[in-house]
């Protein structure tokens, strides 16, 4: 499965530098020249894409995390992570959903893919995985504890709108699926467990 990255609404420059490397972020600058001619100095932050996978049960459950992480209140959210430098998007859902959750999945749907902010090069990857078997325990970080918790579609409808609920680049889609009978349809479709 090829997963085009989408692109930032404001593009690094091909003149950008990194000027800091960090464990998760890097920082970029370029000179940029100005509506009136004068020149300022622009910043950018980069980190490595990152993947969330929602999981359905063959009875249409479906499976969220509660996590704690340190320094970091505890959220609801999907299984996911980061994708590692030189992995393929689809083996790091794959890996990210056996992680943390114990489970494999036979397909995986991609829900959405976007940059959510301009002044982030990063890319956030949406699945639902269906499918699901479970084939070990969960394999988690040292920084992690997570805690898997099991609802029905309605269920999650109302979760997402939890401010513990840390996938916010899905929350406008659940929020217009919920005013509109066609889009619900669709998300229902979706999250259905059937391949």
């Amino acid at each position: 499965m090829k997963i085009e990255r989408p692109q930032s609404n404001q593009p690094m420059p091909e003149n950008a530098k990194r000027v800091f490397k960090g464990e998760i972020f890097d920082v970029y600058q370029w000179e940029q020249e100005l509506y009136d001619g004068s020149k300022a100095t622009f910043e950018k932050l980069k980190r490595s894409d990152t993947v969330v996978v929602f999981p359905v049960l063959d009875d249409g459950r479906i499976i969220l995390t509660e996590q704690e992480q340190p320094n970091k209140k505890n959220f609801i959210g999907a299984t996911g992570g980061r994708v590692d430098e030189g992995e393929a998007v689809i083996a790091a859902a794959k890996r990210e959903l056996l992680e943390e959750s114990g489970y494999e999945a036979e397909r995986f749907v991609l829900w959405t893919a976007e940059q959510v902010t301009s002044k982030i090069d990063w890319a956030i990857f949406v699945f639902v995985a269906k499918g699901l078997q479970k084939v070990s325990e969960q394999k988690l970080d040292a920084g992690e504890k997570i805690n898997l918790k099991i609802v029905t579609f309605d269920e999650f409808l109302d979760i997402v709108t939890d401010p513990r609920f840390a996938e916010k680049e899905i929350v406008a889609k659940v929020l217009e699926a919920k005013l509109d009978p066609e889009k619900i349809k669709a998300l229902k479709d979706l999250f259905s467990p059937i391949l």
